[in-house]
């Protein structure tokens, strides 16, 4: 009950919702559509992100949109776009499909470590917040960056802790502490979280929030491990708000070393 207590005083705010829930959840690379609604409900996550391309309209067995529940946020991402005109292209069409304005900006023109377009990124925020999106842009953790697409008015920023589908866990653990400590809006952290462990350190870092697809899917219980994130990461933010204590070069004794034999 304290847990509940502690997520509902201390909502996430974006886009004008306010979110119990710091885990957004992926819905590619399952192996069948009708795991996913029971990942979500383990999670508790309230923002799901997926692909317009696996959007199929006229199979409505492998329409993704039909296993969704109808109370989460659908976060449709802009994956497969290699610049900005065609981010901007795939966020109208989703929103025209029904799919609501908020958007995932993916904007990645390299094939081989499928790093995103910080350049295009920012271009095509800029359109898009204009057109009323919400969005939320995937981007390599750049501080310049970051600040550009704070001003071009993202809701959010979403840096990668390693390559994507890599479950490699938090390799850009430095830059994307500076984002925390330097940008004023929520940073998610995402891709490469490959450990229940690894959400909760980048909650611990002050992250508002992480979304995780890849190592739910690939895991040999996916509706078991989305529960494990879902704990973690509630559990990282409870540490962070509890205030970690200072880190130490040396030994400190928790109570005192002399004093309790007598001496003589």
């Amino acid at each position: 009950m304290a847990e509940i207590t502690l997520q509902q005083a201390d909502a996430m705010e974006i886009g004008g919702i306010a979110l119990d829930s710091r885990l957004l959840i992926g819905t590619g690379k399952f192996s069948s559509h009708e795991v996913v609604p029971q990942v979500i409900k383990a999670s508790g996550s309230q923002v799901v992100t997926m692909a317009l391309r696996r959007v199929d309209w006229k199979n409505p067995q492998e329409n993704i949109l039909n296993y969704l529940p109808e109370d989460i946020v659908l976060l449709p991402n802009t994956s497969g776009a290699r610049s900005a005109e065609e981010a901007v292209r795939i966020a109208r069409l989703a929103r025209e499909a029904g799919c609501g304005n908020w958007v995932k900006i993916e904007v990645v023109q390299d094939q081989r470590y499928l790093l995103p377009d910080n350049f295009e990124t920012v271009k095509a925020t800029e359109v898009l917040v204009k057109e009323g999106f919400v969005v939320l842009p995937y981007m390599s953790p750049d501080l310049g960056t970051a600040r550009r697409l704070a001003d071009a008015g993202a809701a959010a920023v979403m840096p990668l802790g390693a390559p994507i589908g890599s479950n490699r866990g938090l390799k850009t653990r430095e830059l994307v502490r500076i984002l925390i400590e330097e940008i004023s809006l929520p940073v998610i952290v995402d891709a490469g979280i490959g450990r229940p462990s690894e959400a909760a350190e980048a909650m611990e870092m002050g992250a508002a929030a992480v979304l995780v697809n890849t190592a739910i899917a690939t895991a040999s219980d996916p509706v078991q491990m989305a529960q494990a994130f879902g704990m973690a990461v509630a559990a990282g933010r409870m540490a962070y708000l509890s205030g970690p204590g200072a880190r130490r070069e040396q030994a400190e004794a928790s109570s005192q070393l002399t004093g309790f034999l007598r001496e003589g």
